[in-house]
């Protein structure tokens, strides 16, 4: 076989599988352009929850909650004490309507350790 006609099959194989493996793609770009634009989008969430400021001075936690929201927010302040001793707590849920603020407190008898507000769609 002349040096040629090598190149030219080898050159034919490297089309044929190069044809091969781009056809698939060609046909999937073709069917999703006949089949209209884009696949829908998925529906955006609404806006909600209430932003929480968390202040600890000493034994004592105050969180303020202002909810800007058109939805209620139910939030909770939970604090973890220091002392092994010391009863963590979990307060009770309060409701933070559209446009308003609510102080949520509580304490421990020594040092707190950390404070964090939890939310829920109300």
């Amino acid at each position: 076989m002349r040096p040629t006609l090598r190149r030219t099959s080898a050159l034919l194989a490297v089309s044929a599988a190069l044809a091969a493996l781009v056809t698939p793609v060609g046909v999937y770009a073709a069917n999703r352009a006949a089949s209209g634009a884009a696949a829908p989008l998925a529906p955006t969430p609404e806006p909600s929850g209430s932003e929480c400021r968390t202040s600890v001075e000493g034994s004592r936690v105050i969180a303020y909650c202002h909810n800007p929201y058109p939805s209620i927010d139910l939030v909770r302040l939970h604090t973890e004490c220091d002392r092994w001793w010391d009863v963590d707590a979990d307060g009770k849920a309060v409701a933070v309507e559209p446009g308003r603020t609510v102080r949520l407190d509580d304490r421990c008898w020594k040092e707190v350790a950390s404070a964090w507000v939890s939310h829920q769609p109300g």
